[in-house]
């Protein structure tokens, strides 16, 4: 099975040029959002080391961003959480899929965690600074200073350029990302 990664800026178009692969796709900020609604036991951990933000189950969106934008240590207790459920579930995926020609990672700390495997094809998402903001500031949850806080524990954008074996310019336009997508996939499989 060849593992196919997608990585990029926050906001680079990254989840949607991944279905455009039209292959399985773990995307793991669904799986994250998923834990927040459904896993009592993370729950519970959130709760006893951040108690001042989560009282009720689920967790809700506005809380963890609280938590992070008040303190940024807080963004390391709730990875240190979150990050092996993350973990279990991409193994289960992977099981699942060992029998597809190729899958697709959309997992946008990849690099930062170690979720990569020696033979994975890392394909970089290259968008515009000015489009990328633009777009965020439409997302109904935007919030500069988490995102500042993201930026913080990621590693540079140029270390992840260089790691890449693609680059997939990313204008916001399908027709050009659909081209793109198609040659790429041809080149790998």
């Amino acid at each position: 099975m060849i593992r196919i990664a997608v990585v990029g800026d926050v906001g680079a178009g990254k989840s949607h040029i991944a279905k455009l692969f039209k292959l399985p796709i773990f995307n793991a900020d669904l799986e994250v959002a998923k834990i927040y609604k459904t896993n009592k036991k993370c729950f519970s951990k959130l709760k006893k080391n951040l108690p001042k933000y989560f009282s009720l189950f689920p967790a809700k969106k506005k809380e963890v961003i609280k938590a992070i934008v008040d303190n940024e240590s807080n963004l390391k207790k709730i990875t240190k959480i979150i990050h092996p459920e993350i973990r279990k579930k991409l193994n289960i995926f992977l099981k699942n899929h060992k029998k597809e020609k190729a899958i697709i990672l959309d997992i946008p700390l990849l690099l930062e965690n170690k979720l990569n495997k020696k033979g994975d094809i890392i394909i970089f998402i290259q968008s515009k600074k000015k489009e990328i903001i633009k777009r965020l500031k439409k997302r109904d949850n935007f919030n500069l200073d988490l995102l500042n806080k993201f930026k913080r524990i990621q590693l540079p954008m140029n270390y992840k350029k260089k790691k890449s074996n693609f680059i997939i310019k990313n204008d916001f336009t399908n027709k050009s990302a659909k081209t793109t997508v198609r040659k790429t996939l041809k080149e790998i499989l």
